[in-house]
């Protein structure tokens, strides 16, 4: 749902309007201005939060309040005061999808409000890595609770899982389920009608990425909902397993094209001049996964 009266007072109440611009490294949302924060139920409980970064996803009951990624120190207060006008529980889990900062940038202003934060075992030290990059040290909480394959704790009435299913957007990328809800968030594993960013130093693999999505689909139902990450401007956020099987083709797509350009000789340079993947043109962006593949397939980094 949108917001209403009350939410919009409070979030123009704190004056967080104006023109951003893309400054943090695979931070996927393109600048927006003005960032117009949003609230909308799934079902069940749970819904999304749009602003500037990847969508956060919640769960508020009068038992368990859960945020899935916090976005940026400046639109995680959106999210705080909006989440106030619901519920006066803290925050009993904060779970980040992966450890860039458009998903992890608002972790230090939500800490003090969160009972745990939880995230996969890799992410830490590449959110500390990337922090040292940027010399953002200061502004950045990590994951007191993390794990290697699977995690899963209920909080009042609801299951909360998460899995990882190996190196694909970075190498620290989890699924997130709502088990009584049916509801997964994908975080940047699943990127709707706009090319998806690869993160080859954080250890991306675009080949694995394609049965990361498989396995996903596999795992879950046909009624199944997804929260995406990100998704091309003035669309949804939510969807079916059709929209992942459908970003799978796209990879699978990606990846023949590389392998292809590679055989031709090719070089990375004349790679990345690539538009669009042929038969993909709706895509939003230019293909900026095809360096990684590169990258990988080549075996140069």
């Amino acid at each position: 749902m949108r917001l209403d009266r009350r939410e919009f007072v409070v979030l123009s109440a704190l004056g967080f309007v104006g023109s951003f611009s893309d400054r943090f490294a695979f931070a996927q949302a393109p600048a927006q201005a003005p960032t117009v924060p949003e609230f909308k139920d799934v079902r069940r409980n749970v819904g999304t939060f749009t602003a500037r970064g990847g969508t956060i996803g919640y769960l508020v009951t009068p038992e368990a309040v859960v945020m899935i990624d916090s976005q940026f120190a400046d639109t995680a207060p959106m999210f705080f005061k909006g989440l106030q006008a619901k519920t006066s529980r803290k925050i009993d889990l904060l779970i980040n999808s992966h450890h860039h900062p458009d998903h992890t940038g608002g972790n230090k202003f939500m800490q003090p409000n969160v009972g745990k934060i939880v995230a996969h075992a890799n992410v830490p030290g590449l959110q500390k890595k990337q922090a040292a990059a940027s010399k953002s040290e200061d502004n950045q909480a990590y994951a007191d609770t993390t794990f290697d394959k699977d995690w899963k704790a209920t909080i009042g009435k609801e299951t909360v899982s998460a899995r990882y299913y190996g190196p694909a957007h970075t190498s620290g990328d989890i699924a997130i389920t709502f088990e009584n809800a049916n509801i997964v968030h994908m975080g940047d594993l699943m990127s709707f009608q706009r090319n998806p960013r690869a993160d080859r130093p954080a250890g991306a693999s675009v080949p694995n990425w394609i049965p990361v999505l498989e396995r996903v689909v596999k795992d879950h139902s046909n009624d199944t909902v997804y929260i995406f990450g990100h998704s091309k401007a003035g669309e949804r956020v939510t969807g079916s397993n059709k929209d992942l099987l459908d970003l799978r083709n796209y990879l699978t797509a990606l990846v023949d094209y590389a392998k292809k350009q590679i055989a031709a000789g090719k070089s990375q340079e004349e790679i990345m001049k690539t538009a669009a993947i042929p038969g993909f043109e709706s895509y939003e962006g230019t293909p900026v996964a095809l360096e990684a593949a590169y990258l990988e397939l080549t075996k140069k980094g």
